[in-house]
């Protein structure tokens, strides 16, 4: 594996890294309980650690090809997740999501900075930098 492919799948391990000890740390110390579509993004961040992980230990992409699929979906869900806290028409939508209404903002910092805003970021990073290695094995195969 090439320095650059190595350092872009380095990237995406790390941000899903840091977003697993983010939501863990949102959840166990800060004592947030997760609404429905915050266990969806655990549920599909969670196994990015373990896949990109196992990628780099083995020096292959290919392994870590599930974890393309997995983000994508994760970023469409942080991304409606967003929507249904911060645009009117989608807020009502939220309110009936499960014992914690998904439109509830622990955080919002500077105005729109809330968990499905990181977590959306996260997912959307590790999303881009495994486009951006895939791109970089074509180029140089």
């Amino acid at each position: 594996m090439k320095k650059r492919s190595e350092t872009l799948l380095f990237i995406a391990w790390a941000v899903s890294l840091v977003a697993t000890l983010g939501s863990l740390f949102f959840s166990e110390v800060m004592g947030y309980t997760p609404c429905e579509l915050c266990w969806y993004q655990r549920i599909l961040m969670y196994p990015l650690v373990v896949i990109y992980g196992v990628a780099l230990i083995k020096g292959k992409t290919d392994a870590a090809l599930s974890g393309l699929i997995l983000s994508g979906i994760g970023a469409c869900v942080s991304i409606y997740h967003y929507m249904i806290q911060k645009v009117p028409a989608f807020q009502s939508a939220g309110g009936s999501c499960g014992v914690v209404p998904c439109n509830a903002e622990y955080i919002n910092g500077f105005g729109f900075v809330t968990i499905p805003f990181l977590a959306g970021i996260a997912f959307i990073l590790i999303f881009v930098s495994h486009l951006l290695t895939i791109r970089e094995q074509r180029r140089n195969a």
